[in-house]
């Protein structure tokens, strides 16, 4: 296993993202669930990302699970911040007051059954809340050694440049993929490039549409990605240009599609680290065998070439929940 640098950690140069571990892409099954953690560790990778909405808590209770006795081994990253309500699975809110930051932690604790937690991100920036008393907030856990290091989730480049200010941020997440573009032109990625910051790259394979085998027909009912514009009617056909051009490539490279977007992500710079999540060890393994992948000046150039061809169709998020991201900062 390839690592990288996140602050003064090192992870894996892939980690595993685990929210769909729990809902949002259709039926779980725990037990697999389980044997997809422990095959990922056997592998090597030792980032796994959570947060305490995945599940209404049900993933960090999970991840609990899946590592006991296997604590040292690996890095845990939670988020707090947004809002659900079990009686409205479809409700969405943020919250960044301290009040809410220091409760929030316990509640992780709790769940993860954790002394500490290595990374702890801000899920959403709370519009209502400078982020100036977030991150105070949460640089107290640091101090209290509840928490490690601090992170921010779609945060934009001022806001990421106002909370480094108050205590080192170690990680920005945010989605990055072929498919989803937006922190190269939004200063996100030049801003932690610059500072020193780990990017945290997740839907690094845009939900699976980036792969040789997805198809709207063959998903649950319960699949969130049916209110996804991106997925929807002539968007969907629309992108599926660009797939049919990366299956192509993939073909004639002897990989898949989800092995080139993965490498085509580690090749832009030192600092990125994708968290592809998968319910399915096949998977898992086909999305580590890209760390081997090695993409020539020319193969990256002929992609440069396919990503401005084929832009992408359709907001990644509904509406509703777009006005949660922190665009402007």
């Amino acid at each position: 296993m390839k690592h990288r640098k996140l602050s003064n950690i090192t992870v894996s140069a892939i980690g595993l993202g685990c929210m769909g571990l729990s809902e949002f892409y259709g039926e779980t099954d725990e037990a697999q669930s389980i044997k997809t953690i422990h095959a990922a560790i056997e592998q090597g990778i030792n980032f796994f990302d959570t947060a305490d909405m995945y599940g209404f808590g049900h993933n960090e209770k999970l991840l609990a699970k899946a590592l006991q006795g296997k604590r040292d081994q690996v890095v845990i990253a939670t988020k707090f911040g947004i809002l659900r309500d079990p009686n409205d699975p479809m409700f969405r809110g943020v919250c960044g007051h301290p009040a809410y930051v220091k409760k929030s932690v316990e509640t992780s604790l709790k769940n993860l059954g954790a002394e500490y937690i290595d990374l702890y991100y801000q899920h959403r920036v709370d519009p209502a809340v400078p982020i100036e008393e977030t991150v105070g907030a949460m640089s107290e856990l640091v101090a209290q050694g509840k928490v490690r290091y601090l992170g921010l989730s779609e945060a934009s480049a001022a806001t990421i440049r106002r909370a480094n200010k108050i205590h080192p941020i170690a990680a920005v997440q945010s989605e990055y993929s072929m498919m989803t573009r937006d922190v190269e032109a939004n200063d996100v990625l030049a801003t932690t490039k610059k500072l020193g910051i780990a990017f945290v790259a997740y839907s690094p394979l845009s939900r699976a549409l980036l792969t040789n085998e997805f198809s709207m027909q063959t998903i649950d009912k319960n699949d969130f990605r049916q209110y996804l514009p991106r997925f929807t009617g002539e968007h969907y056909d629309n992108n599926q240009r660009l797939v049919q051009a990366l299956q192509e490539m993939a073909a004639a490279k002897h990989c898949t599609v989800a092995q080139l977007s993965l490498a085509w992500l580690l090749a832009q710079d030192d600092s990125i680290i994708p968290i592809p999540g998968t319910k399915r060890e096949k998977y898992l393994q086909e999305n580590s065998a890209a760390l081997e992948m090695h993409l020539t000046p020319q193969e990256l150039l002929h992609l440069k070439d396919l990503l401005d061809r084929y832009q992408p169709s359709g907001e990644r998020y509904p509406a509703e929940i777009i006005k949660y991201h922190n665009l402007n900062g």
